[in-house]
Order: structure tokens, then C-alpha cells, then sequence
């Protein structure tokens, strides 16, 4: 899944010959998992139809402030509601006129209007022929768009409409794409960091058709990958058998089954790590002995003699160095009591505490209810949320203290 995977891009074309380029931008971006609004110059018209890039976005293309057919209805496309709904507005090609407008506030269309608009960051691809390029307006409108926070992503050089070879060409699609993801995820507060995330159950094994395990579902965790992922973070998910999926480029899923294994992956990687967040569900038991074949049912009773597994997250609070430690709680009574205790038992920086009395919190559901208690024993409590906007506060909060 890319970085763009979720947002709301507003492409703005222009009217010059690179317009064509813009049905393949589009389909990159949708291909990336974006929500694509297109808004064109009336010139910009004579270069492509907005037919071939409302199928593309599977939107409606706006190109002017009334539609046509919709004159006389009172009905109007709203340039403020377009700049706000947008993520990141990407202005391709961005010619020499509509750079000049940008950068001295001439709003004499609707995507000027919703340029001018917009909160969030924008991006222009500059497209004109070599001389047009070069000369010295042109040149100012680039330094005076950038100084007002815009992003100039560079043309290349090669052959020109004219003829002419150099300096004007616009970014191919896919590099303008590449350029944004990448730019995006070096802003990103978790950029260059590693996060272990343990997410899921574990199962021992009691024969080779049966085990001990738990109801955890892993929803939680993968929540927090995502959301780790997001804020720019290399990420090791270790999971123990689980029906949930994710696909992100900055995601690496390692697939675990027993409390052993996973202890052994955790450890693989926690020296290399910046942070780890434990949220698996790791059984406290498993069998002694692992029977090789099935075990027949032939007597009233079975006892099955368990042995403790590895604690996982004590083991790693022992050798911990610079590395943000979270731990999670789930518990049925004495809550607060037995967080705290397990906080600093297990040398955490923060725990995260949620009960199994608060109703929508726990395994399997789509939502929590959880605490945050920090190695100062500062307590912050949420009300339910769902398990996305959970693994963002808690993303939010590690990132506040390892950035501190």
C-alpha cells in the first residue's frame, strides 16, 4: 500500500500539450489507493476530455464554476469545499500562466479559485517549451510559488512539442507519483525509525490437531502498524495466526505460531528497533509435552501438565537501551493497580491498559476503550474509539515523547 493509499488528491491540469500525460497520472493514483478529484482550466479542455479523466478518477471532472447543462438551476461547484476536501492538491502541468496566476493571486478560474482555497500541501509540475522555461518571469514564479510553501516538483530535460530538446518537459507520471511518496514520507515524524509491532494470538500445541489459545483477533495491532506505517515508520509485524490483512509498502508481516516463535523473531530485530509495541495476545502456558499423534478420546478426564512460556516483554525490558518499550493490559479487575505493577516490573516506558468490564473493549470487536499509563505514572484515559483511531493516539503519543 503506498503513502498516498486514503488521500484526497486534487489534480489541477492546466492547458498545455503535457495534459495528455495527466490520464496516466490519474490511474497511478488510483492505483495507489488515492481519491482522485480532477479540475481543469477551460484551455486545458483542448488537450484532453474531461470524459476520459471522470472515467479514470470516477468522478465528476470540474472545469468551470457553473456546469453548462446545470446554468440556470442556481447550482455552482464549490471552489472552497474543493480546497478543503483535498489532502494535497498536485497541479500537472502546471504552465507558465497558470504559475503566473498562482504566484500573484489572479483568480480568474476554478482552479485558481481552489488553489487559492486550499489548507493543505501543493505540488506543481512545471510544463512549457525550453525558452518559456528559462526566462526570467518564469523563473521568478517558481521561486516566489515555492517560497509560499508550494513544492516544485522539477521538469526533466529531452524533446519539446517545438522540436526544441531541453530544460521544459514534464515529469513522467509515475516519477511525479514517486516524487510526492517520497516527499510526503520524508516529512514524516517516524521517517528512519524501526517499529516492532507484536499483533495477534498464539497457539501451543497440546497434539498436531489441537491447542491452547485465545480469542485475540489481532485487529488491534494491525491498526497500529498501519498507523506506525503512516507516519513514515519501518515496520515488523509479527503475527500469530490471524484472519486480518494488510498490504503496505512499509509494512513487513512475519507470521508466528507459538509464544517461542515469537519470541525468537521479537528478538531477532528488537536490537535494531527504536520502538516496540507488544499488543499480542502471547499465551502465559503451554503443554510440557506435545503429544505426536492425536490423543484418542477413551477416558472421562485429561490432565495436561503446562509449563510457563518466555515472557516476551520482560525479557525485553531487561536489555532494553534507547529503545520505547509499550506493553499492553488487559484486565478484569484491580486495572490501574496491576498496570502500574506491570509498568515497572517490566521496565516499560508506557503501558497501555484496557478492561474487559468496559463494554466495547476487548478481543475481536472493531473498537476499545483503553488508558495510557507513561513511566511517570501519568494517567490519560480515552473514551471508546474505534481500534484505528485508538492505534492513532498511541502513535501520536509515542511519537510526542521519542521526538521530545
Amino acid at each position: 500500500m503506498s503513502i498516498l493509499s486514503g488521500k484526497n488528491v486534487l489534480l489541477g491540469i492546466s492547458g498545455g500539450i503535457a495534459a495528455y500525460k495527466t490520464a496516466s497520472l490519474v490511474r497511478l493514483f488510483i492505483k495507489s489507493g488515492a481519491n482522485v478529484q480532477v479540475v481543469m482550466t477551460p484551455a486545458s479542455k483542448e488537450f484532453i476530455t474531461p470524459l476520459t479523466l471522470s472515467t479514470l478518477s470516477k468522478n465528476p471532472v470540474y472545469a468551470s464554476f457553473v456546469n453548462e447543462e446545470e446554468a440556470d438551476s442556481g447550482v455552482w461547484n464549490n471552489h472552497v469545499d474543493l480546497g478543503l476536501w483535498a489532502d494535497l492538491v498536485v497541479v500537472a502541468p502546471a504552465t507558465a500562466n497558470t504559475m503566473s496566476k498562482m504566484a500573484n493571486g489572479v483568480c480568474d478560474n476554478l482552479l485558481l479559485a481552489t488553489y487559492l482555497s486550499a489548507k493543505c500541501p501543493v505540488y506543481f509540475a512545471p510544463a512549457m517549451d525550453l525558452d518559456m522555461y528559462k526566462h526570467p518571469t518564469t523563473l521568478a514564479s517558481f521561486e516566489k510559488l515555492k517560497s509560499f510553501g508550494n513544492t516544485m516538483i522539477p521538469a526533466t530535460s529531452g524533446e519539446l512539442a517545438s522540436g526544441l530538446v531541453g530544460e521544459g518537459r514534464m515529469a513522467e507520471p509515475e516519477d511525479i507519483v514517486a516524487f510526492i511518496e517520497n516527499d510526503i514520507l520524508d516529512k514524516l515524524p517516524l521517517k528512519d525509525k524501526k517499529v516492532i509491532i507484536t499483533a495477534g494470538p498464539t497457539y501451543e500445541a497440546i497434539d498436531p490437531v489441537r491447542f491452547i489459545g485465545n480469542h485475540s483477533s489481532g485487529k488491534m495491532g494491525f491498526e497500529i502498524a498501519k498507523a506506525a506505517a503512516n507516519l513514515g515508520a519501518e515496520v515488523i509485524l509479527i503475527t500469530g495466526p490471524t484472519h486480518q490483512k494488510v498490504t503496505h509498502s512499509l509494512i513487513a508481516i512475519k507470521p508466528v505460531t507459538s509464544a517461542e516463535e515469537m519470541y525468537n523473531e521479537v528478538h531477532k530485530h528488537f536490537e535494531t528497533s527504536n520502538v516496540a509495541i507488544l499488543s499480542a495476545a502471547v499465551a502465559d502456558y503451554r503443554p510440557k509435552e506435545v503429544a505426536s499423534q492425536k490423543i484418542k478420546k477413551k477416558d472421562s478426564a485429561l490432565t495436561i501438565e503446562l509449563e510457563k512460556t518466555k515472557d516476551i516483554l520482560a525479557s525485553l525490558g531487561a536489555i532494553k537501551t534507547t529503545q520505547y518499550l509499550v506493553g499492553f493490559a488487559l484486565e478484569t479487575n484491580n486495572e490501574l493497580e496491576n498496570a502500574k505493577d506491570k509498568l515497572k516490573r517490566k521496565n516499560l516506558n508506557l503501558i497501555v491498559l484496557n478492561s474487559l468490564q468496559d463494554k466495547g473493549a476487548g478481543f475481536k470487536g472493531d473498537t476499545n476503550k483503553v488508558t495510557f499509563i507513561d513511566k511517570e505514572e501519568n494517567i490519560t484515559s480515552f473514551q471508546l474509539k474505534s481500534k484505528a483511531d485508538v492505534a492513532k493516539d498511541l502513535l501520536n503519543k509515542i511519537t510526542e515523547e521519542i521526538n521530545a
